[in-house]
């Protein structure tokens, strides 16, 4: 229950004020409920049924008060006060309850936002050891059970103030009958006990089994193509009749749980009102009106408490959900980059002689004896094409990870123009990088959307200069609305050659001082490479290119060549000089690249 009391804890810090104003709502509220019962006295005692005489000082204090008002007179002001009252009740259990949604929807919110901008701000290694659909699965189906949690939670405070001020008038009216249920009461609650923690087990299926689900179901619509070339539906199918029957199962459960609890505490109820009334005549020796009074009222109490024992049911199959989304964020918290200021108030840093690799070493697991990458020294020269190249697993995509700061090094550092790259100057330094990857990720929506979630005042001018520069301004005319064409989920309506150009007239379309290309024409036909490859020539000399090459012929152009092996630089020069040197890596990469296309 901790789990949830750190969300209530965090509710009353974000409402204030407020959540008081409706805790003294339900009081009134409940006050009143009461009171429109003990009303039920007068109104016996004026159609007969029994006499205000029969029964302790409220009720002889009624019987003075009514006796010199003429019957008609006193039915038709008890029944005016019953309405109001209950009117009152009403509206006031009315605004509480909106109040109360009004609350959970804004704290909602928050904790969305709060999340999710925590995610955004998570270092770049954070994100390499988690899958995407798992986070999505805490974003929306945990954050979802989390937030019932919370309304849970306040549904079962306002059935506790409800049923303590019932339970004290009903004290006041006859201490050893109240005594007498409420200690049945106590005892029905410790058999409680193992439906709860059986409630909590099924909540930790349910997690499991909504996060099994919802990286299934992404893995397989991202894999689709897969899937359909390679006939896989069948098996996939079979793993979804698999997955949702536990789903089934457990559901089921849970609903057997909630019901064999409710039959328990039901059947219990009608064994506890039997007795109630039999020892009320034989060992507490009630007055009529008082006995039919606490009777009106524990009829009412009992579906509160087994409202109660439901809700706590329902807040212990929840309670995982609250901790992993509390682990999420103390994970987030934990991996959180620090920037040093504001996206606001950052403003691009230009390149003006270079960018300098001192001695830096990085590996993924601190565990690990081998490093991916290890003491690598090295510049880049301002404005100039620098190509890395090395065998697949080299530590390429690595090296630039380190070069964009997307991770920090585990030893050694990166300066631009002599000047290291910390905390101080990282955002304005990654907003003066654009990136391609080997693989184009678009947004799905328009086309102008897209550009304009790089550079958010650019004009139709300047969009169109950006195409035209990356060889895409001719495709996107042809589209049925141009810049506003809808261009689908990761730009799949689009050709793969038209995604990776539209991803580098997005790069461009800011003027970045640095530009990383990652592979960013290994997949496309020979065609589209060459249209790439020559609007990134066009762009020699105003950036700083970093190319990271799988096909060594598109990078003959580069002003420097940087050779990785098995993480270490092996070698450094012009691209004519290592491919002619035979004895080389470089050389025998081309070598063997150049038969495999003869």
């Amino acid at each position: 229950m901790g789990y949830i009391l750190h969300y209530m804890k965090r509710l009353h810090a974000f409402s204030g004020a407020a959540i008081y104003g409706n805790l003294f709502g339900m009081v009134i509220s409940s006050f009143l409920d009461s009171f429109s019962i003990l009303l039920l006295v007068p109104l016996l005692s004026l159609t007969g049924v029994v006499s205000l005489d029969m029964g302790g000082s409220y009720f002889s204090w009624i019987s003075e008060y009514m006796k010199d008002i003429p019957p008609t007179l006193a039915l038709v002001a008890i029944l005016g006060a019953f309405i109001i009252i209950t009117t009152g009740q009403n509206l006031i259990q009315r605004h509480v309850m909106i109040r109360n949604v009004e609350l959970q929807q804004k704290f909602g919110r928050k904790l969305r936002i709060e999340t999710y901008g925590a995610l955004l701000q998570a270092s770049w290694p954070f994100f390499l050891k988690k899958r995407s659909s798992d986070l999505i699965n805490l974003l929306t189906i945990e954050l979802a059970r989390v937030l019932s949690a919370i309304n849970q939670f306040l549904q079962l405070v306002t059935s506790l103030i409800f049923t303590l001020i019932q339970i004290g008038i009903a004290f006041w009216l006859s201490p050893s009958l109240t005594l007498f249920v409420l200690g049945c009461g106590i005892i029905l609650g410790l058999f409680s006990r193992t439906f709860i923690k059986n409630a909590k087990q099924l909540g930790n299926q349910t997690s499991q089994l909504s996060q099994s689900y919802l990286a299934g179901i992404t893995d397989q619509l991202n894999g689709i193509k897969d899937i359909k070339s390679n006939t896989l539906e069948h098996s996939r199918l079979h793993w979804l009749i698999g997955l949702t029957e536990g789903m089934m199962r457990e559901q089921m459960s849970y609903i057997r749980l909630r019901m064999n609890s409710q039959l328990v505490y039901k059947m219990s109820s009608a064994v506890l009102i039997a007795c109630f009334l039999f020892f009320s005549f034989k060992l507490f020796h009630s007055q009529g009106i008082q006995m039919i009074t606490i009777t009106a009222i524990f009829a009412r109490l009992w579906p509160r408490f087994t409202g109660i024992q439901s809700t706590l049911e329902q807040l212990a199959s929840m309670i995982p959900a609250c901790k992993a989304f509390i682990h999420l964020q103390k994970e987030c918290s934990q991996a959180a980059e620090q920037l040093g200021h504001e996206y606001k108030t950052a403003s691009p840093l230009r390149v003006e002689h270079g960018i300098d690799c001192h001695h830096i070493s990085y590996r993924y697991n601190q565990d690990e004896t081998a490093f991916t990458l290890q003491n690598i020294n090295l510049h880049i020269p301002a404005n100039r094409m620098t190509a890395i190249a090395g065998p697949s697993g080299a530590g390429k995509s690595t090296l630039i990870d380190l070069i964009m700061g997307l991770i920090q090094p585990e030893s050694g550092f990166i300066s631009i123009d002599g000047k290291p790259v910390g905390k101080d100057n990282l955002l304005s330094y990654r907003q003066s990088i654009s990136y391609v990857a080997q693989d184009p990720f678009l947004f799905n929506a328009s086309i102008r959307e897209n550009l304009l979630m790089v550079k958010p005042d650019a004009n139709d001018e300047q969009m169109w200069e950006a195409l035209e520069f990356a060889a895409s301004s001719e495709f996107v005319l042809k589209l049925p609305q141009g810049l506003d064409t809808v261009i689908g989920d990761r730009g799949i309506r689009l050709s793969g050659g038209e995604r990776q150009r539209l991803v580098l007239a997005r790069a461009v379309i800011r003027k970045p001082a640095i530009l990383v290309l990652d592979e960013a024409t290994s997949a496309l036909d020979t065609e589209n490479e060459k249209r790439i490859q020559e609007a990134i020539d066009r762009l020699k000399g105003t950036m700083t290119i970093i190319v990271v090459a799988h096909r060594l012929s598109t990078i003959r152009n580069a002003d420097q060549v940087i050779v990785i092996d098995q993480g270490k630089l092996v070698e450094i020069g012009d691209y004519v000089q290592l491919a002619a040197d035979r004895s080389s890596l470089f050389g025998n990469m081309i070598s063997n690249q150049t038969e495999i296309t003869a």
